[in-house]
């Protein structure tokens, strides 16, 4: 990888770090300069439009990360409900293992507090939320269920998750995350 891919890596790792743990608006572009040892050129080359624009880049590699996870689950899962519940104690065992450190609901970091900033921000987060409901109810279609009843539950499924993390997150217990993934096979039948 060249310096150039690396500068770029340690931009967006470090802003996404800090967004996730310091949230948006209190994230200055001088920190993430500073925290990810780049120099200021760098950040202005790779994200010429500023923090908007590395925020938009920090949710579609969040929106990828987690939709290959859960394709990977649907994958191998041999029902849906197995796979959802899979991938839910898959991050509920990421989580307990990281001390909760990084544990952040899409939602919370993003969604609620970067909604108000501009439609684009916006835009990103409804699809990100419309590309991880797809992935479930793509798997729900194939399996027989009809497309508006999968639409439906995937956007239940979610949900669930979403707040299961963000509880899990407030009680730093996996509690929330594992009630969840048992409550998963009655909401898909």
């Amino acid at each position: 990888m060249s310096n150039k891919q690396n500068a770029r890596e340690a931009i967006v790792d470090t802003a996404s770090r800090l967004f996730f743990t310091q949230g948006y608006h209190a994230t200055g572009l001088n920190q993430i300069i500073k925290d990810s040892d780049s120099p200021k050129g760098s950040l202005y080359y790779y994200f010429p439009h500023g923090k908007e624009e590395l925020a938009l880049t920090c949710i579609h590699r969040t929106s990828e990360e987690v939709a290959r996870k859960l394709r990977h689950y649907m994958e191998i899962g041999e029902t849906p409900a197995q796979a959802v519940q899979n991938f839910i104690l898959s991050m509920a065992k990421e989580a307990e293992e990281s001390s909760f450190e990084g544990l952040v609901p899409f939602s919370f970091w993003v969604a609620a507090e970067t909604s108000c900033v501009s439609d684009e921000l916006r835009t990103a987060c409804q699809c990100v939320f419309k590309d991880w409901q797809d992935v479930i109810a793509e798997r729900l279609i194939a399996g027989g269920m009809e497309r508006e009843a999968a639409a439906d539950k995937a956007t239940a499924v979610v949900s669930l998750f979403e707040g299961a993390l963000l509880l899990a997150l407030t009680y730093r217990n996996i509690q929330p995350l594992v009630t969840a993934a048992e409550s998963i096979p009655a909401l898909l039948l």
